[in-house]
């Protein structure tokens, strides 16, 4: 479990890094987006890893890894739009911006410990492809909590959903990195 724990925390760090060079260049531009906005974007993501997968041609020269990244980055956004909400104008610094995404990324990493306890890194066994799978279903059901307007009967909020994604994208990522390694 230490070792999955080093490898989360520099899988993260890494899309961190992105995040705020991304803030630096763009400001919190992104805090307009609704929350359908942000699943839509992941689920563009996802689709597009699923496509690189399933092809054997690329015509852009961009692997799945920048698309998990991605992933990983966009559904932070989503957890902090759900407690912020949605804005008319940027009005996040990066340092609150890099605040916010610690408190996501370290509630979800925490997440991640506790299932892996129960669950016994299972994860581990899995394929890539069926971790973009799970992206997918995970965002398919986002989308349906959506149009439901956020109610459930028995189901686990949006904000679960999206920190599920976040581990999924990153523990696929890690697969690819023991994959090159």
């Amino acid at each position: 479990m230490q070792h999955t724990s080093e490898q989360y925390d520099a899988i993260v760090g890494r899309c961190r890094e992105l995040f705020v060079k991304k803030m630096k260049d763009y400001g919190s531009a992104w805090r307009i987006l609704r929350l359908p906005s942000l699943t839509d974007q992941i689920f563009i993501k996802a689709q597009r890893i699923r496509s690189l997968q399933e092809k054997e041609e690329r015509k852009i020269d961009e692997d799945e890894r920048s698309e998990f990244i991605g992933i990983v980055n966009y559904s932070i956004m989503a957890l902090i739009q759900i407690e912020k909400g949605v804005v008319e104008q940027p009005d996040l610094s990066p340092s609150e911006a890099s605040d916010l995404y610690d408190k996501y990324a370290g509630a979800t990493k925490k997440l991640m410990e506790d299932k892996n306890h129960d669950y016994g890194e299972a994860w581990r066994e899995m394929r890539v492809s069926s971790l973009t799978d799970l992206i997918l279903q995970k965002l398919l059901r986002v989308k349906q909590i959506e149009d439901n307007q956020g109610v459930t009967l028995v189901s686990e909020g949006i904000g679960a959903n999206y920190q599920d994604i976040i581990n999924y994208a990153v523990f696929a990522m890690i697969h690819l990195e023991e994959e090159a390694a």
